[in-house]
């Protein structure tokens, strides 16, 4: 498509020009002369003289020759036909005219198929049958369809094929009916800070449905802003074929700018402002951050103070700025101490959110030694500056520390405080001076001294000289003594504020004086009647220690006599000595043999002690055999007294059983229903221990137990009832039917019936369990029961054990028992 940039006056010099043509993958070149006519005017004639519309005659078939018919070689092709898209019309539009050489003698139909004639799209194309005119009946749209092949018939009026049909292609030519289309209108792009002129960014593409060969569809991008326009408006280009966006300039600075807006245009044919149509998209940039900003102080020197032996607190708070994006390890502070701490006192940790550098104690500060430290501190990112940067990788600063004196711990130096003495001084004597120091060098404070912990009390302590003076003897042989130490412990308080206090121990170590006597050991013994075959092997027992324990010296005493008489001893070395037999017969039992026993200490202490020997009747092997014999010789006074009330108290246990069971036997002899007068009878259950029905039968009269106004005659009397908790041993005898309305006050009749009845009842329990009446009454008119006689029976038996049973026994006790009263 050649078109004019602009209007010219037509000459010769402008008459004729050349245009070239390459292929960019083959290199292959065309050129091409094009010559400008002036188009002539049209006249009133020549506009109703119809356009010349070309004409398209099918090819013969066969001709002939010499007589023959002979095929005629097609050696054409008809060549497609171009129609632009979006024709103004008029409708229809004549393209072309199909004719056949022998329309001339005969009557022919013309016709097309295909799509856009007979197939959809239908009616796009039609044809004159007569004439053979073919015309569009619409305007054609490119994007839509873009080539139509068609293919036209020749038919006679009877329908036969006259004429092979031909192939018309019509091509839409393409038209620039639309505008480039961005696939996004908001692009997103990042470029580092400090980048270099030619940094890629990104990428924005567009499209356009025109035809992608022509110049239509041929696109061009440029940048129509760039918002904002600092530090240069021309930050950035594109690539105006590729749509890549790459930096031109330097001086990006995402503390500065942190986004840029670009307005990118699209413009078809080939980017022409004056035919070309255009669409715009927004290219939003942002600059990502790198470490181009190293951390800064906000103050030179820092201050702090902390109380002296205090860890793990916060001294001073170190701020910074810096300008990179916050969060990132570009903008994450580290410190460090650089000096002023070469004991390692203190330690900096950072805070995550605000980036502050905390400053702690770790290990504790005594303000008698430092009052205060100067430290210097640095400050630097978690990653290092990116490259090229000028400003120096950290910052720096000084902090001063000031340490507060507070009331401290006195303190017993040495603790524990080790003293050697000799036991057994007396109370009153001055042991040592045990006192405690102040680290409050700059405070004026008074120590006093208490005792905390005296477990044999044997000190005491001067309140405000610290002096230990004894209040009792000491004893290395006490059992607060160990391994020869005594262990006391003493406060120090001071009078500061808050008060404070320290413990220190005294620790006694007591040299040893021969103050204990030797003893014996073991203090019992045996020997046989006769020297041989055994010995006594004795020994010392000294509390003391050397050299005033062993050896021991071993001697019996001068009297009695019978001593040296009847026992000789031999030492056997320091330490142990042999006990024996004097006479070559001793009668067995236990005897006290003295023996003098004498330490090595100085002055030595000697001791009798006693030994006690049992004596017995031995066998051949040399073991005593009348143990039981010696043993009860050698009882003393109280052991035998001890047995016999033993056995007394067994005999008085044993006769209190035989009393027991003398009286069980008796209450289980006692059948007889023993009531007190004042309780009712039907609210008490006689219980037994024994089960079956073992015990003796006792029969009781019951005819007592009506009233006085309703004596029936004798001869309907039972003899006597069973209790019911005995198994029956004779035949039951016959009682009278009961009415069945008696008298509320027959008493007597109403427990034979209700006995009856349990006994002949099969489903009743057993003889020896509890019969329970449903019977309860409106309450008894009956009197005293004082006039209750006994069966002939019952007179045989003691119940003189009632009166033991209580008040309430003792009147039956009188009726059954025989009293006067």
């Amino acid at each position: 498509m050649v078109y004019a940039v602009r209007s010219f006056p037509l000459s010769s010099e402008h008459a004729k020009f050349l245009i070239y043509a390459q292929d960019k993958e083959t290199q292959e070149k065309w050129q091409v002369a094009v010559k400008l006519s002036l188009k002539p005017t049209l006249t009133e004639d020549s506009v109703k003289e119809p356009p010349e519309v070309e004409e398209i005659v099918f090819p013969r078939q066969f001709s002939k020759h010499s007589g023959h018919l002979q095929r005629q070689k097609r050696d054409w092709v008809i060549p497609p036909i171009n129609l632009p898209e979006n024709s103004r019309g008029p409708f229809p539009q004549e393209l072309v005219r199909i004719r056949s050489d022998r329309d001339k003698n005969l009557s022919l139909r013309y016709s097309v198929t295909g799509p856009g004639a007979d197939q959809p799209p239908t009616g796009i194309f039609i044809i004159n049958p007569i004439s053979g005119q073919l015309s569009v009946t619409k305007p054609l749209d490119r994007e839509q369809i873009a080539r139509f092949h068609l293919r036209a018939h020749a038919v006679d009026i009877n329908g036969n094929q006259v004429e092979n049909p031909i192939d018309i292609v019509i091509n839409v030519i393409d038209m620039n009916d639309n505008r480039p289309e961005f696939l996004h209108q908001v692009w997103n792009g990042t470029v580092p800070e400090g980048s270099k002129p030619g940094t890629y960014v990104m990428t924005v593409t567009a499209i356009d449905a025109d035809d992608p060969n022509a110049l239509n569809g041929m696109l061009r991008y440029r940048i129509l802003s760039q918002a904002p326009s600092t530090p240069s408006p021309n930050m950035f280009t594109i690539n105006n074929e590729t749509g890549d966006i790459i930096t031109v300039a330097a001086g990006l600075d995402r503390e500065k700018v942190q986004q840029y807006t670009l307005i990118i245009q699209a413009t078809d044919m080939e980017g022409n402002p004056t035919y070309g149509l255009s669409n715009t998209a927004t290219a939003i940039i942002t600059v990502t951050d790198v470490n181009d900003n190293p951390p800064e102080f906000t103050a030179m020197t820092f201050y702090g103070e902390v109380p002296e032996n205090r860890v793990d607190v916060i001294v001073a708070n170190l701020t910074v700025t810096d300008k990179d994006q916050p969060h990132t390890p570009a903008w994450n502070a580290v410190y460090r101490i650089s000096g002023g701490d070469p004991t390692g006192r203190f330690a900096i940790q950072t805070d995550p959110n605000s980036n502050d550098g905390l400053v702690t104690v770790v290990k504790p500060i005594d303000f008698e030694t430092n009052r205060m430290f100067v430290l210097t501190v640095a400050a630097e990112n978690q990653v290092p500056l990116a490259k090229g940067i000028q400003h120096p990788p950290q910052s720096t600063a000084t902090v001063s520390v000031t340490v507060i004196d507070v009331n401290e711990n006195p303190y017993f130096a040495p603790n524990p405080k080790i003293i050697r003495q000799e036991e057994g001084l007396h109370a009153g004597t001055m042991l040592a001076t045990f006192t405690a120091q102040d680290p409050d060098r700059y405070m004026q404070q008074n120590i006093r001294y208490t005792k905390l912990s005296d477990p044999a009390n044997w000190l005491k302590i001067d309140p405000v000289n610290g002096q230990i003076t004894t209040i009792a003897v000491l004893d290395r042989e006490s059992p607060n003594v160990k391994n020869n130490i005594y262990n006391a412990t003493f406060l120090a308080s001071d009078n500061g504020i808050p008060p404070m206090s320290g413990t220190g121990t005294l620790q006694i170590y007591l040299l040893d004086i021969n103050d204990n006597a030797p003893q014996v050991l073991p203090q019992e013994a045996e020997t046989c009647e006769t020297p041989d075959p055994n010995s006594i092997n004795i020994t010392a027992l000294d509390y003391d220690i050397d050299p005033n324990a062993g050896p021991f010296a071993f001697d019996l005493p001068l009297s009695p006599v019978t001593i040296k008489r009847n026992w000789t001893i031999t030492r056997l070395n320091g330490d142990f000595a042999q006990l024996n037999l004097k006479i070559k017969f001793l009668e067995a039992g236990i005897y006290e043999v003295p023996i003098i026993i004498t330490d090595s200490g100085n002055p030595p202490k000697s001791n009798i002690s006693i030994l006690r020997v049992k004596v017995c009747q031995c066998d051949s092997n040399g073991d005593c055999t009348d143990v039981d014999r010696i043993v009860g010789a050698g009882l003393g006074t109280g052991a035998i007294i001890a047995i016999l009330l033993c056995i007394i108290i067994l005999l008085i246990l044993v006769l209190m059983f035989v009393v027991w069971m003398k009286r069980r036997d008796k209450e289980r002899q006692a059948k007889q229903l023993l009531i007190d007068p004042e309780d009712d009878v039907r609210d008490n259950i006689l219980k037994y221990d024994e089960e079956g029905g073992g015990e003796e039968d006792q029969d009781y009269d019951l005819s007592q137990l009506q009233q006085p106004d309703t004596v029936e005659p004798d001869a309907i009397k039972p003899v006597g009832i069973r209790r019911m908790d005995e198994r029956p041993i004779h035949a039951e005898p016959q009682y009278p039917v009961r009415s069945a309305a008696p008298h509320p006050g027959d008493i007597g009749d109403f427990i034979n019936e209700g006995l009856k009845a349990a006994d002949n009842d099969p489903t009743a329990p057993p003889y020896d369990s509890l019969l329970v009446f449903d019977y309860e009454g409106s309450g008894s008119t009956a009197g005293s029961l004082s006039s209750l006689n006994s069966s002939s029976s019952g007179g045989e038996q003691d119940y003189d054990y009632l009166n033991d049973w209580g008040p309430r026994f003792k009147k039956l006790a009188d009726m059954y028992g025989g009293g006067d009263d």
